[in-house]
């Protein structure tokens, strides 16, 4: 992990698997399928001891009238991590196979809520696996566990708040989605295209291209994989709408990577589209 500002954000397959079958370690699975299936992805084969969480569900503002996937309110949030397995004091694992899509949305939901100990298995299941680590179809069962959620509100932006800072020379706006969605060329949301003043930081040029791993702290830095932000901006992410839910993975790779203070837009172009930004 040489290179990266925040190289504890990351943990390689030897780390975890030299670390696995510890008290206060909790492995979550959060592989995600958009025909519900990712659970039973899970039961074919996950990493010893992991427990599955389906975010999409569980995680999720159930009441959200758009069906945007926006983020739990804290009793929610609180209630499934604790069934997890996750308290206070536990320290979180968390892989997908889609590129950490997934396992970087469920860390950035734990840091709204002041859950600090989460870090990403760089590479995903994929790397585990390829590297000939043992994989299991147990079930886990996990000890319930008292999560006390700290609503850190500076790490998630409303529309209205992004529409506030637009045009401030002291902010980098990323837009993470792939080049044709930022060119309003394909996408879900009502009107397509992008916020004014947005830079494309494509999410797949995050990874190193047929691993799935993070690029190195270097390549990570902005000026290696996107436009640069400016010595003085300070990156505040957009969210990639894929399939509709906000994953905000720039966030993870950015600040493991480069230092950036992540603030992603919560609800993302999906949300804004469908509400008040027009197509550039």
């Amino acid at each position: 992990m040489s290179g990266y500002t925040r190289p504890e954000l990351l943990v390689s397959p030897e780390w975890l698997g030299d670390n696995l079958g510890r008290p206060e370690l909790r492995v979550l699975d959060v592989r995600w399928r958009p025909d519900g299936t990712g659970r039973a992805t899970h039961m074919t084969g996950h990493i010893p001891g992991a427990v599955h969480l389906d975010w999409a569900t569980d995680l999720v503002d159930a009441d959200d009238p758009a069906g945007l996937f926006t983020l739990a309110g804290p009793e929610q949030f609180a209630s499934a991590l604790g069934r997890a397995g996750v308290g206070d004091g536990t320290t979180v694992v968390l892989y997908d196979d889609s590129a950490s899509l997934f396992a970087s949305r469920v860390w950035w939901s734990l840091r709204v809520y002041g859950f600090e100990s989460a870090r990403l298995l760089d590479g995903g299941y994929g790397a585990w696996v390829g590297e000939g680590r043992p994989i299991s179809n147990a079930q886990s069962t996990p000890t319930a566990a008292a999560f006390t959620p700290r609503s850190m509100l500076r790490l998630r932006l409303s529309t209205s708040d992004v529409r506030g800072l637009l045009g401030s020379p002291e902010i980098s706006l990323l837009d993470a989605r792939a080049p044709a969605e930022y060119r309003g060329l394909e996408g879900n949301a009502r009107r397509l295209g992008h916020i004014p003043g947005a830079v494309n930081v494509p999410v797949a040029a995050m990874s190193a291209p047929g691993t799935g791993r993070f690029r190195s702290g270097d390549e990570l830095r902005l000026g290696r994989v996107g436009r640069p932000a400016g010595p003085a901006g300070r990156p505040l992410t957009e969210s990639i709408p894929l399939l509709g839910q906000p994953q905000p993975p720039s966030a993870a790779s950015l600040v493991a990577g480069s230092g950036a203070r992540d603030r992603p837009a919560h609800g993302s172009t999906s949300w804004c589209g469908a509400r008040i930004w027009a197509r550039v």
